[in-house]
């Protein structure tokens, strides 16, 4: 994610995301505690089915919880996500009453935010650089990730997108991901858990797509369209795409997650709501 750079320039801005932020989460996770100690409803997805599964002699929030409550509160590094956008995936997961499956495109220093959202569910995050992991694990080593090798670069998304229906494994009615080399948007090398889940929510905020030599999101947007599709379970997929003020991921997102599946869009944030594929043969996504 490309919150993991900063410069002199935004100190002060940082600051004050900081205090916003900071007073947000503290606000947001004691508010979580009172509800779950004095109530029986719960705040978001699913604190309270959470505390109660663990042991009996630990009554307390979630470690998950009390991680993000200090890191943010000592940090001067915020979210690279605006509050507003932010909302709108947690007010996603406050709907759930289960254990929520939330995969993330990018590791970074919203990660632990992102996984305290969901403390009894699984969060799993996807990042393309090894070196970053570690980083960012070192000091939030209870977040899961794997790396990720991407096959694109951002130079060949035209190319892929005016091409792609010419590849019969990349068509909506046969695409798949795990081991399709043909099809070269799809990610067809991730780890078995990725394909063996059906995801409640996809978070596509990697990998970087500022230079031509990038990866870019053309193969994580793909991915996340044919995930949502083959969901076997009912329900729909919600897919949050960031960074939508940029040429190429509207033009992904027009292509793969489609307008008619938009529902709603605050700042350089789209949630989609994807339903599973009816079966009906076409050429395109949209």
């Amino acid at each position: 994610m490309k919150n993991r750079y900063y410069y002199p320039l935004q100190q002060r801005k940082l600051f004050i995301g900081l205090t916003t932020i900071g007073l947000i989460v503290a606000a947001l996770f004691i508010a979580t505690a009172i509800t779950t100690f004095g109530t029986s409803s719960s705040l978001h997805c699913p604190i309270s089915s959470a505390i109660r599964s663990r042991s009996n002699d630990d009554n307390n929030p979630s470690p998950i919880q009390l991680r993000a409550i200090l890191h943010y509160a000592t940090s001067r590094v915020v979210p690279q996500q605006s509050v507003s956008e932010i909302k709108i995936s947690f007010d996603v997961l406050k709907t759930y009453d289960r254990p929520c499956n939330f995969l993330v495109f990018g590791l970074g220093h919203d990660s632990l935010m992102w996984a305290s959202f969901n403390p009894g569910g699984n969060t799993l995050f996807l990042e393309e650089d090894p070196k970053w992991v570690q980083t960012v694990l070192k000091d939030a080593p209870g977040l899961r990730a794997h790396t990720v090798r991407y096959r694109t670069q951002l130079r060949e998304a035209n190319k892929l997108i005016s091409s792609y229906r010419n590849e019969p494994m990349c068509s909506p009615s046969k695409a798949f991901l795990r081991g399709n080399k043909a099809c070269k948007l799809a990610l067809e090398n991730l780890p078995d858990e990725v394909y063996d889940t059906e995801w409640d929510l996809i978070m596509i905020d990697a990998p970087k797509g500022y230079f031509a030599e990038a990866p870019g999101r053309m193969a994580a947007v793909f991915s996340a369209a044919v995930m949502a599709r083959n969901r076997k379970g009912s329900g729909v997929t919600h897919v949050f795409l960031h960074d939508v003020d940029r040429r190429v991921e509207k033009l992904y997102a027009d292509e793969f997650l489609c307008k008619k599946n938009l529902v709603k869009g605050v700042g350089r944030l789209w949630h989609f709501q994807i339903a599973p594929f009816n079966g009906t043969d076409s050429p395109r996504f949209c």
